[in-house]
């Protein structure tokens, strides 16, 4: 019989489905009916019948349309999440787009649903559309009065319908609601910039679109990425001129002129240009890369944070992460990163009975994965940082017609180092000559397997990655009769970006578990106190490893805290404070200290020291 694990609050329920026809309704109200079931006041819950939830897969986040059948949405073993609706539709604040101040986080974020679109930008897109307007009647008065009526027709047949249903050919699953809401708020924003011809009606009718998340059927295959997202691009429009799918959370999937109609919504009727205005640009590219950008950087600090616990769990040295060591080599990754580990591990701030327990061993030196964390782990920021100033740069550029090359490929390299060398560090707390613990992490080895085939499918994913990261840039397909000879391949390598950032994310929960695994076999002995924090909070969803137990809800319930950002905010505060009470002598030398021209001035000589 299938089984089906669904999130409640902070609980993880095994529901079983002996019909695969039933609905994912069904499913939220059976894990409701068993969360309630054993808890004296219900869990809060008065009447089971009339809760009002929303129901979105834990891995992805993507929604779940009550009215589906399990067996069309759901595979065995799949986790669902359950939210109040009351909690994940309130009251959304404002966001103003005009082209030129979105960032990657506030796209990620109107993903996610946190905000409502408004414009500020009227002036600059009337303007521009009034050119187009004005273009077309020059035609039409100086060019010949037949030449200017075919010219003016063919302008207004080619612009308009023609790409846009001819263009729909996109292949595979849908993107998820948070991704199509992504790709439209981009979308918008470009259009706001006044570069593009589109009218304010059209413009204002795709707010209205996005802020009563009616969202196109949008396939996420199909684009080289040459003359823009074409076909992804193609469908986004063509929802909203109420052709084709369409899905809401009132609605579910149905065709577009109903999903718009029951939101009191009418459909975009295009005027001249706006159908090339509405299909050429980067936006599934970018707003897949900002998301991919925004996920590395939350898992890249957190990566810190798990590497310093199993660290001390290895009984391993901070003397690495010394600041005046990493001044001499000045990468500015390399030098946050060394300064988070002394945060975390520094005795003198927070004492360790782990440390001071090994103080006076006899080791030489820790293994490179080990005390190499701000060489490996600071060039991996570094890469982040690079590639988000190019999709920052993109999300506010205008893109109606471009070739764009993609860092994104560089990015899915970079990112993958986390995990491959946390897959190593998975295996010396597994390896009992390595880590001075039970084999696997578990007594009566044998009989238990423990974190073996934990370790296994960290292995298993790292290995994917190593064929994920093959950069798709350098494998250019001609297209268009020749005419779009070089293509940059980007949706693929935005794709591809975001699986090897999943995968670096559950390698990174698989480790922050063994971690707080091993730490059990180190009692009474304490860590220092942010890392007490994390492993306090890790227990608050997953129990210690006692004996061998089905271990898939423990890797994805602390995967969604670190999707979450929990183990980051947890030890962020004891982070800034250990930096802010950095003495100036005791902070890292600053390349400027070693510059061999004087300085230009009296005011620069102060601001320099």
């Amino acid at each position: 019989m299938p089984r089906y694990t669904v999130h409640i609050r902070d609980e993880w329920l095994a529901v079983p489905c002996r019909d695969p026809t039933y609905t994912i309704q069904w499913l939220g109200y059976e894990a409701l009916k068993r969360y309630t079931k054993n808890k004296p006041d219900n869990g809060g819950i008065n009447a089971v019948k009339d809760i009002r939830f929303v129901a979105r897969r834990c891995q992805g986040q993507g929604l779940l349309d009550g009215d589906d059948t399990i067996e069309d949405v759901l595979e065995d073993n799949d986790f669902v999440e359950i939210v109040h609706k009351q909690h994940a539709l309130s009251s959304l604040q404002n966001l103003f787009l005009d082209g030129n101040s979105l960032t990657s986080t506030d796209l990620v974020n109107l993903g996610r649903g946190l905000y409502k679109i408004k414009h500020d930008s009227c002036k600059s897109v009337f303007l521009s559309y009034l050119y187009i307007r004005y273009e077309h009647i020059h035609s039409f008065l100086f060019t010949g009065l037949v030449l200017g009526l075919i010219l003016y027709h063919t302008i207004l047949y080619h612009y308009t319908n023609f790409p846009i249903t001819r263009w729909c050919l996109g292949v595979g699953n849908p993107l998820s609601p948070e991704r199509t809401r992504m790709l439209l708020a981009l979308r918008i924003n470009v259009l706001a910039k006044g570069y593009s011809g589109i009218s304010l009606e059209t413009l204002h009718r795709m707010i209205q679109a996005f802020n009563a998340s009616c969202l196109s059927f949008v396939p996420e295959k199909g684009t080289v990425g040459a003359s823009g997202d074409l076909a992804p691009l193609s469908h986004l429009a063509l929802g909203l001129m109420g052709e084709g799918k369409m899905w809401s959370p009132k609605s579910g999937w149905a065709d577009a002129k109903y999903v718009l109609e029951a939101h009191g919504l009418k459909p975009i009727s295009l005027k001249p240009k706006e159908g090339l205005a509405l299909i050429n640009g980067t936006q599934m590219i970018t707003s897949l890369g900002a998301e991919a950008v925004e996920r590395a950087q939350a898992i890249a600090r957190q990566a810190d944070i798990i590497a310093a616990i199993t660290l001390e769990v290895l009984k391993g040295t901070s003397k690495a992460f010394d600041s005046d060591i990493h001044a001499l080599r000045p990468h500015p990754g390399q030098i946050e990163v060394a300064m988070r580990f002394r945060a975390l591990l520094d005795s003198d701030h927070h004492p360790s009975e782990i440390a001071e327990s090994h103080r006076f061993c006899d080791r030489v030196q820790d293994a490179y994965t080990m005390r190499c964390c701000p060489q490996v782990h600071g060039i991996v920021n570094d890469t982040i940082d690079f590639t988000q100033k190019i999709i920052n740069t993109e999300i506010n550029s205008a893109t109606d017609n471009p070739v764009s090359f993609t860092a994104l490929d560089f990015l899915a390299i970079g990112v993958h180092e986390l995990a491959a060398i946390s897959e190593r560090r998975i295996e010396r707390l597994c390896n009992p000559s390595l880590s001075e613990l039970p084999a696997f992490l578990v007594n009566e080895g044998g009989l238990n397997s423990g974190f073996m085939i934990a370790h296994c499918t960290a292995a298993s994913l790292v290995s994917e990655n190593k064929v994920l990261c093959h950069p798709s840039s350098v494998d250019s397909l001609s297209t268009s009769a020749a005419t779009e000879d070089h293509v940059s391949m980007g949706g693929w390598a935005a794709r591809k970006a975001l699986r090897v950032v999943e995968h670096v994310e559950q390698v990174l929960a698989i480790e922050l578990l063994a971690a707080c695994q091993g730490i059990e076999f180190l009692r009474p002995l304490r860590t220092t106190t942010p890392l007490e924090k994390v492993y306090d909070l890790v227990r608050s969803v997953v129990k210690p490893w006692i004996k061998d137990r089905f271990m898939s809800p423990d890797i994805e319930a602390v995967h969604r805290l670190l999707l979450d950002q929990k183990v980051w905010n947890v030890a962020q505060p004891y982070i800034e404070k250990y930096n802010m009470e950095l003495l100036p002598e005791s902070r890292p030398i600053s390349p400027t200290a070693f510059s061999l021209d004087p300085p230009a001035s009296p005011r620069k000589r102060i601001r320099l020291e």
